[in-house]
């Protein structure tokens, strides 16, 4: 046996090893029917997280990937919110729990969303279903055409209470449903909201280092929110009124644009004609509305705080999300590769979520400066969209090679590839199967 026969055999079984581990990580953090992030540090069910689970799943059970979106929507409020998190039992490990929300659902739920990815996902789910027989099963098909429903209501909602003036780009009212939640983007517009004057205890920090989390200040004020709104009786229209923190987060419209592209495909899949239009203008708008997060001195997207109608100047990951969203110019997608490119050259692993020459940059803080494997999926998938191949080929590149160097952890250090957060992560085994590793 040659030299290189032999590495590339030790190479196919490292990777059939790791491909394994990734199963095996879903199969472990599966609670029957939907999946917890990691045991104890996050013991429910969280909306994306569930969304790239179930990615993930559908490169081995179809069946369970359809379960864990059908579990996420036995969520959905009435009003079309599919909140960020689902209480489906008990846990004394995360803080705030169903009571400190007291959004009165059954299941018992959060009061706030995330970035939608169902859509995405469930496109994904039909095209790994053809793929393994011939056709799309029946079954699948029904199943999928139910969720597609559900799916389609959740958009609806976003665009009603989270964008009432039409404006086609839509705000989050908590930094939490933008998914970034510690994001130095957000420092600004949390300096108008008051701290909490409820004494509280948290538990994330008893079992994370606390240089790997987000800061006291900030979770004071993710805390009054919640009991502000949790006060306003979570009606719509009285929290966008109302709210101390309102931004159209450039990451969470990017994600959502996207998710759009595919709830149209969807709905020409089952023949909802009169939707396939409707939801065509509606993305017609807010790609119009997006033209409001350019910043041309900058040649980036930059959120807009719409309580001054002013851009956040802080560039994060999220300033590169809208490749992922589709549809860019040749002329900004050129832009947004440059300054990627120049992110990526400054750190020994790409993508930080925050440029490392940038004043907040924190390589172990959660969303101030770590690496995170389901925004390289995204960013890669963009960026091959528009033609960067190299560039999104390193990035998948440098995401395997974190995985293999420091396992399936929440989130990595873009300096040194030190695995951060929760250990074995559901979202990180999701995408190794999905993305990185296939």
């Amino acid at each position: 046996m040659n030299h290189k026969t032999h590495e590339l055999r030790v190479v196919k079984e490292n990777l059939s090893t790791l491909i394994e581990e990734a199963r095996e990580i879903l199969r472990r953090n599966d609670r029957g029917g939907y999946t917890v992030p990691t045991e104890t540090l996050y013991p429910f069910q969280w909306n994306w997280d569930s969304a790239f689970c179930a990615m993930g799943f559908a490169c081995f059970d179809i069946e369970r990937a359809l379960t864990e979106l059908e579990t996420l929507y036995s969520g959905q409020w009435a009003s079309g919110l599919v909140p960020h998190i689902i209480f489906h039992q008990n846990s004394d490990t995360y803080f705030p729990g169903p009571q400190v929300w007291a959004t009165h659902q059954t299941p018992p739920t959060s009061g706030i969303s995330q970035p939608p990815v169902t859509a995405s996902a469930l496109a994904y789910i039909l095209q790994k279903a053809a793929s393994s027989s011939p056709g799309v099963p029946l079954d699948v098909l029904t199943r999928a055409k139910a969720l597609y429903h559900k799916i389609l209501a959740y958009h609806d909602w976003w665009a009603s209470e989270r964008d009432p003036d039409g404006t086609g780009i839509v705000a989050i009212l908590h930094p939490w449903e933008s998914g970034s939640d510690n994001s130095p983007v957000w420092d600004e517009a949390l300096k108008a909201v008051p701290p909490t004057k409820t004494p509280f205890q948290r538990r994330d920090v008893t079992l994370v280092d606390s240089d790997m989390r987000p800061r006291q200040w900030e979770y004071d004020r993710y805390i009054y929110l919640v009991e502000l709104y949790r006060s306003l009786g979570w009606k719509g229209e009285t929290l966008w009124s109302q709210t101390p923190f309102k931004v159209a987060d450039v990451g969470l419209n990017a994600i959502l644009m996207r998710d759009e592209r595919d709830l149209i495909e969807l709905a020409k899949t089952f023949d909802d004609h009169a939707n396939a239009e409707r939801l065509t203008e509606r993305a017609l708008n807010r790609r119009k509305g997006f033209d409001r997060l350019w910043s041309t001195q900058r040649g980036l997207y930059l959120s807009r705080d719409l309580l001054s109608d002013r851009l956040i100047d802080v560039p994060s990951h999220a300033s590169f999300l809208p490749l992922w969203g589709g549809s860019e110019t040749s002329e900004r997608a050129g832009s947004l590769a440059r300054e990627l490119s120049r992110w990526i050259s400054l750190s020994r692993f790409g993508v930080p979520t925050i440029s490392p020459d940038h004043a907040d940059f924190d390589q172990r803080r959660y969303w101030r400066g770590p690496v995170w494997g389901i925004i390289n999926w995204m960013l890669s998938e963009g960026l091959r969209q528009h033609g960067f191949d190299a560039l999104a080929d390193g990035i998948r590149h440098d995401t395997a090679r974190l995985i293999q160097q420091s396992g399936y952890c929440e989130y990595f250090d873009p300096i040194t590839g030190e695995g951060l957060g929760g250990g074995v992560f559901s979202w990180t085994a999701a995408v190794g199967l999905a993305w990185a590793l296939d």
